[in-house]
Parts: C-alpha cells; structure tokens; sequence
C-alpha cells in the first residue's frame, strides 16, 4: 500500500473545513481517488465543455488595499483625499499610480486599471466572497458560511480537478484566503494547498519495506519509476491512474520547487511574494489553470502613508517581475493576473491619518490573459469616492475570467437544494478590454 494521502482538515478564518488533498491506494489495484478527479476533467472534455490551456493568477490583497493609493492617486482632489504618497509617472502618458510603485509604473503598458470596480459589502468576509464568488453573502461577517463557489472551484467543476497530461491541480491556493472553496460543487473542486502534508505527499519517501512485492527499490523515486517501467507495472493502469502516478512520480511536483530556475529570475521577483508569484507562474505553464496568490497586511486603519511604504515595495517588486516574466516567456497570451482585495478605502483620509472600509471603490488591476492592456477602464468621481462611469461590478471580473479561462457564461450546476443554478447571472465581460 502506497498512501499519499494527508487526512488533515482545518478551519480557515470563516471556520470552513478543507480537504488537502489526494489518495493513492494500492498501486494497479484500482483504488485510487487521484484517477477519479482526472476522469472529471476528461468527462467534461466529452461532453463537449470548452477545455483551454489559459489560466489565472489571482493575487489577493487582504484586508482591503486603498484604490487611491494604488492605482487612482487622484492629486487633483482636495488635499484630505488625495493621495498621502504622491503618485509617479507610468508609460502610459498622463497615467499615475500612487508614488510606492515605481516598478509597478514601468510595466503598466502591459497593465489595464480599472478604475470604477465597485461592490456593496464593507465587510472583510462579506467583500471577500462577493469578489472571489461573484454574489454577496450579507451573513458572512456575522459567522455565515459561504454560500456560492469561487472561480477557482468552477474553473476546476468545468475543466475537472486535474490537469488531463501532467496531472496538476486546476486550482492551487498559495496562502490562506476567505471564501475561495467549492461549496455545493463538492470537495473535489476545493483548492490545492501545498503547503504542510498535501505538499510533502508530492515528495514521497519509498521504503524497501512498502516496495517488498515490487523489488527491493533503494534509491527513491528515480529507481521506483525505473523499475515500474522494467516490471511493466504502469501497464496494468488505466490511463486515469497512469496520470495519477505521474503526477506522484513525474515532474509536476516539481513546479512547486523554484530552485531550478534562473537566478536572475529569482532575484528579479525577490522575496516573499516574489517568491510565490514565481511559483505561481510556473504552475501555469505545468497546466495548472487557477492560482490565488494571498498578501494581506492592506487594512490600514491608521498612518496609511507609514503603512504603504512598509507593504508596498514588495507588492511592487513581484508584480512587476511577474508582469515582464510572463511577456517575455511569451504566456501573456494564456495567463491573466488579477489584482484586487475585498473593498478599497474611505476617500477621506480620517483622524488617525488612515482609511476605513469603502466598498463603493475598490482597487482593481489585471495583466494578460490576451486581454487588451496598456489602457485604464473607467474614472472615479473627482474624490474618488465612487465611479464617475460606467460601474465594473464583481460579476462584470468574473465574466471577463470566465471569458479568458473559456467557461460558458450560462454554465449551470446543481446546489445544496438540488437545483440548477447558474454561476454567473447578470455580469459581462469588461468590453474594453475583450
């Protein structure tokens, strides 16, 4: 018996339980959980749903990034609104983001700013699963669960839960993150999380005494693909378990490990975020079709000036490798990052010298995916209070990934009530940038 699986849950802030991961059992025996989720996506191909290689790396501020101080500094408003770190210039004439993203203003040609994204939930766990799901949950701040799937979750229902060749995850998640599960999908669909047991299960230790009935095996996993292959273990498979066992013993674990890249590539990213956001980039090109990326630190009640210049140089440092990194490897055409958090800040600065929750403008930001970038989308009021155009509203992002990831705007599956619901209702496509 060859276990791979961990049987650890644990609750996340909203106190939802997550499944880690996968389950190999006795190898050839046909006991494997891993082939099931592989035959979902295979099955989806069957029935004729739309299966694209594109993916989306989802980076996700929390605790509520200031819209002004991001990406509309809005040094035209009254002094109290205005922007407490200056703006800098960008590539695009007469186009700023505030003055702690210098390397963030040198890429915004391959960067669309939406600058009218606005929701109606000021609360942290109410305004993460309005954006990370599309619909409102006006329970959530008060211990309500989340009650519709995220798009990492549908991405993974639609395509199935892995990649049909490598056998990578749809839907990874790097670091913890609100209201990003499957809900009435099932725990099929829930995120990847590699870290702790459910990425160690990847980097397996085989014994000789486990590996008896296979020939003594010493030298790992190297000697244990060789001697499947002598001992024509794999053929006795269906093609599902074969991609199980692949993705055990084959490469795609190592799209979790960055040590192979270049180091000038990895000094470029930095640290930290960086460090993840490279990680993420090579899980796309592995096959891997959703990644959140989680940053917080963004709720910054007080000395928001003091508070930006601590989180921001990171922030700018790895978007900006990871928006130049993915031109030039060529994958702007296949992979869409999105930038946001759950609600931007008040336009007034307050007594503390900070910004409070404002879910009438939010930071919003995207990069690829074959959208058209080099623009900014929409304008705020002249104090960036709310948008002085055409509203970009949570379900208008999900239409616009739903359209790059190739999932069918109508596409329906059944809820905990037993009825077909549609997973997107009224939102489209941000129409300049598709």
């Amino acid at each position: 018996m060859l276990d791979l699986l961990s049987n650890r849950t644990y609750r996340d802030c909203e106190g939802t339980t997550r499944r880690e991961f996968l389950k190999i059992g006795t190898l050839g025996a046909g006991a494997m959980a891993l082939p099931q989720l592989l035959a979902a996506r295979a099955q989806a191909a069957a029935a004729g749903r739309p299966v694209k290689d594109t993916s989306v790396v989802w980076v996700w501020l929390g605790g509520g990034p200031t819209h002004i101080e991001t990406f509309d500094p809005k040094l035209s408003a009254p002094s109290e609104y205005r922007s407490v770190t200056g703006e800098v210039s960008t590539k695009l004439p007469g186009i700023t983001v505030g003055g702690t993203f210098p390397q963030l203003a040198s890429v915004i040609d391959r960067m669309a700013l939406v600058r009218s994204f606005t929701h109606s939930n000021s609360g942290h766990a109410g305004g993460t699963h309005f954006v990370m799901t599309g619909y409102d949950n006006r329970t959530a701040d008060n211990g309500g669960l989340p009650t519709r799937p995220a798009m990492g979750s549908v991405l993974s229902r639609v395509r199935g839960a892995n990649h049909p060749r490598t056998g990578m995850p749809t839907y990874v998640r790097l670091g913890r993150l609100g209201a990003d599960g499957p809900v009435f999908l099932g725990p099929a669909y829930a995120p990847f999380d590699p870290s702790g047991q459910a990425r160690r299960n990847m980097e397996l230790a085989v014994t000789d005494e486990r590996l008896q009935d296979r020939r003594t095996l010493l030298d790992g996993l190297d000697r244990l693909k060789r001697r499947a292959d002598h001992d024509a273990l794999i053929e006795g498979l269906d093609r599902f378990e074969q991609q199980a066992f692949d993705l055990v013993l084959g490469n795609a674990g190592k799209a979790f490990d960055t040590k192979g890249e270049d180091p000038h590539v990895v000094e470029r990213y930095g640290k930290g975020l960086g460090e993840q956001l490279l990680r993420a980039r090579r899980l796309c090109e592995a096959g891997c079709g959703f990644v959140t990326v989680s940053y917080g630190g963004w709720d910054m009640h007080g000395q928001i000036e003091r508070s930006m210049k601590r989180r921001a140089p990171e922030l700018d440092r790895a978007l900006a490798a990871f928006v130049d990194d993915v031109y030039n490897r060529g994958l702007s055409e296949k992979v869409l990052l999105v930038v946001t958090g759950e609600f931007g800040r008040t336009p007034k600065i307050n007594r503390n010298a900070g910004r409070d929750h404002w879910a009438p403008l939010s930071t919003l930001a995207l990069a690829g995916g074959g959208l058209r970038m080099g623009q900014v989308v929409g304008q705020s009021a002249r104090k960036a209070d709310i948008p002085n155009s055409k509203p970009i509203r949570p379900q208008d992002l999900m239409a616009t990934v739903f359209h790059v990831l190739g999932i069918d705007p109508k596409v329906q599956f059944v809820n905990q009530a037993g009825r077909p619901v549609y997973m997107l209702e009224e939102g489209q496509p941000i129409a300049e940038l598709v």
